[in-house]
Order: structure tokens, then C-alpha cells, then sequence
């Protein structure tokens, strides 16, 4: 019994895991006032009739804080991807000149920065949404076992007391990512 009981807590734990790594990866892409090849990581370019990630077309480097350089692999690709990022509407301009594109980051303004923190916030509350719903479906797992109550309830408090440390983790990266966006 106790072998279906932890399966279950270890498949809960991989589930969690997931959702701070998917939370993660979101929050990399919320710029926080300096430029960051990460920021264009939700970029999709149309490349021959598919839509690809930017990161596999182009090199995107920064070659200082409020600067993002974008240099394609063909340079017929220089139209897609400001198309690209046109569409990806992240408040960037790109230029063109000719042999790859520019994108000079602008200064955050105070109420961009709060609207910036309000989007990590909306991502963490989404992220702790999953982990809350992986605690349901371990509980609902583990009430369909024939097993004792004792065994029950220690095994429904593993999964809470998982549940607890998984959020304090989102909380973590939440205040991380609001300090970031913040700092000026």
C-alpha cells in the first residue's frame, strides 16, 4: 500500500515541480527595466509557412543594458521577425538596418513597472491555481485507495504540507521578480 501512496505523492511533487518551471519561464519573459535576450522568448516568426521561435532563427544578444541586437541566420528573415515581434506586442520597436535588427528598451515608467509586478502577480497566482489543482487530484488518488484512515490522513497531510512548500516557493520567485521590476 504504501508503495501506491507514495507513487502518488512522487507523481504530486513532479506535477508541482512543473508549475514552478513553467512559472519560471514565464517571469523570465516580464522585462524588469534592463534588456534581456529572454524577453523575446515568446516570439514566434513566420519562417517558410511555420511559426518558429525566434531563438531558432536569429542570435539574440544584448550588447549593453537598454540594448537588444537580433541577427538573423538568412538575412531574408529581417522581415518576419520585426513582423514577429510587431505581433508579440511587447511594447518594442524594432529597426531595421539591413544586416539585423535594434531594439532600443526604454526606460520603465513607474505605472508600467506596476503593471509589469500585477503581471508576475496574475503568472504566480495561475502558478499556485496548478499546484493547488495537483493537491486535488493526490487527495481524490489517494481516497480511492482501500487503505487504513490513519494511513489516509498522514498521507493526505504529506501532500498539504507539499502543497505549503510549493507555494511559499511561488511566493519566493514573486518577490524576487517584484524587486527586480521595481529596482530602478
Amino acid at each position: 500500500m504504501t508503495e501506491e501512496i507514495n507513487f502518488i505523492l512522487d507523481s504530486t511533487k513532479e506535477n508541482m515541480d512543473n508549475a514552478i518551471k513553467h512559472l519560471e519561464k514565464q517571469l523570465l519573459s516580464i522585462r524588469a527595466g534592463k534588456a534581456m535576450p529572454a524577453m523575446l522568448s515568446t516570439v514566434m516568426v513566420d519562417y517558410y509557412g511555420s511559426q518558429t521561435p525566434l531563438s531558432q532563427v536569429a542570435n539574440v544578444s544584448t550588447p549593453d543594458a537598454r540594448t537588444l541586437s537580433i541577427t538573423p541566420w538568412e538575412k531574408g528573415m529581417i522581415t518576419e521577425i520585426e513582423k514577429g515581434i510587431m505581433y508579440a506586442n511587447l511594447g518594442l520597436n524594432p529597426m531595421n538596418n539591413g544586416e539585423s535588427i535594434i531594439i532600443n528598451v526604454p526606460a520603465l515608467t513607474e505605472e508600467r513597472r506596476k503593471d509589469l509586478v500585477k503581471q508576475a502577480k496574475a503568472e504566480g497566482e495561475e502558478a499556485k491555481i496548478g499546484v493547488r489543482n495537483d493537491r486535488k487530484v493526490a487527495m481524490n488518488d489517494l481516497k480511492k485507495l482501500d487503505i487504513s484512515e490513519d494511513l489516509l490522513k498522514n498521507a493526505e497531510g504529506d501532500v498539504q504540507e507539499l502543497t505549503n512548500k510549493y507555494v511559499a516557493k511561488i511566493d519566493e520567485h514573486l518577490v524576487v521578480k517584484e524587486k527586480e521590476i521595481m529596482t530602478v
